[in-house]
């Protein structure tokens, strides 16, 4: 008799823990009180589970990770954090980034004014000058080592996700993604050639004060965008949009003191830099680490094991 009570207990505790491990798999997909956007481990592309870091979400002993669809279920066991060194290699590697592509655009506006005067001019053409500025505002990262390459929306869409779109948790409130290319080539774009070519005219030259403000503007921007979309430091990605932002106010500021009207127009893209730099910062707070915590602010990495931030030229493409 006890030998047949014993045997229906262990009946029922394996039925339990079963039906258990199956109501994680089978989560459907939904929206948190708290406006996280969510994504059941049975779809296609779960912002978190489908990361190219490999992100995995714990819960108790069993962890859900997911690679082109598929789901396995294993134990896991996570690093400590007082396993966490600060990433010196990568900070260093940020600011010679941060020198170089500085370095080479002060260089290219030099020649521009030593060159131009031996043809009887001191600036390009109007037009030239604003295409030329346009292209910076765009394209600038070409003079940066890393690897900071954009979000690439059509390959999120086709393959579920991109480095830097949807491959994280993100407030119910982040604009759709065709709002991000129309801000930047309809309206920030054209704020920063109009507003540089007003201060190029003005000072009849292009390598000065005003203009490598904004030059050092873009270079933050190009470093963060290697630290969020490639690296996905969620906690240093905060600290480098306050860096984008401040340097966006000291360059307009910068433009203020030559052409008033040229200040006002480069201030105006703060506007939408506020609203990047709340969303970044909501990321960050959705997004904690395979430990629970919150990413630190500055950059870390496990002890014993190389750096993220490796430089793009000179590295052999992966096959």
């Amino acid at each position: 008799m006890k030998l047949y009570i014993a045997l229906k207990l262990a009946l029922f505790t394996s039925a339990t823990h079963a039906f258990s491990v199956n109501s994680v798999v089978s989560t459907s997909t939904s929206t948190s009180n708290n406006g996280i956007i969510r994504s059941s481990p049975l779809l296609s592309s779960p912002p978190i589970l489908t990361a190219a870091n490999k992100r995995t979400a714990t819960t108790g002993t069993v962890t859900t990770t997911s690679r082109g669809g598929s789901i396995a279920l294993k134990a896991t066991s996570t690093a400590p954090a007082s396993d966490q060194v600060l990433d010196v290699e990568a900070i260093t590697k940020y600011g010679i980034a941060l020198v170089t592509q500085l370095s080479l655009i002060s260089g290219f506006f030099y020649t521009l004014d030593t060159v131009l005067p031996l043809a009887g001019m001191s600036t390009l053409p109007s037009p030239v000058t604003w295409f030329m500025c346009y292209v910076f505002s765009l394209k600038s990262r070409v003079f940066n080592p890393l690897n900071n390459t954009r979000p690439d929306r059509k390959k999120a869409v086709e393959d579920g996700e991109s480095d830097g779109f949807m491959d994280r948790n993100q407030p119910s409130w982040t604009p759709p993604g065709v709002t991000f290319p129309i801000m930047w080539l309809l309206i920030i774009g054209p704020l920063r050639a109009t507003s540089s070519m007003m201060i190029i005219n003005s000072m009849d030259g292009y390598l000065s004060i005003p203009l490598m403000s904004l030059m050092l503007h873009l270079s933050c921007g190009d470093i963060w965008n290697t630290i969020n979309n490639t690296e996905k430091r969620y906690g240093t990605s905060v600290l480098g949009i306050v860096t984008v932002y401040l340097s966006a106010l000291h360059a307009a500021w910068q433009y203020y003191q030559v052409d008033p009207l040229a200040g006002k127009l480069l201030g105006a893209t703060a506007i939408w830099l506020t609203i990047a730099g709340t969303l970044i910062f909501e990321i960050w707070r959705l997004n904690p680490d395979e430990n629970g915590d919150k990413e630190s602010f500055l950059p870390r990495k496990s002890a014993g094991d190389e750096s993220l931030t490796t430089f793009a030229w000179g590295a052999k493409k992966e096959e």
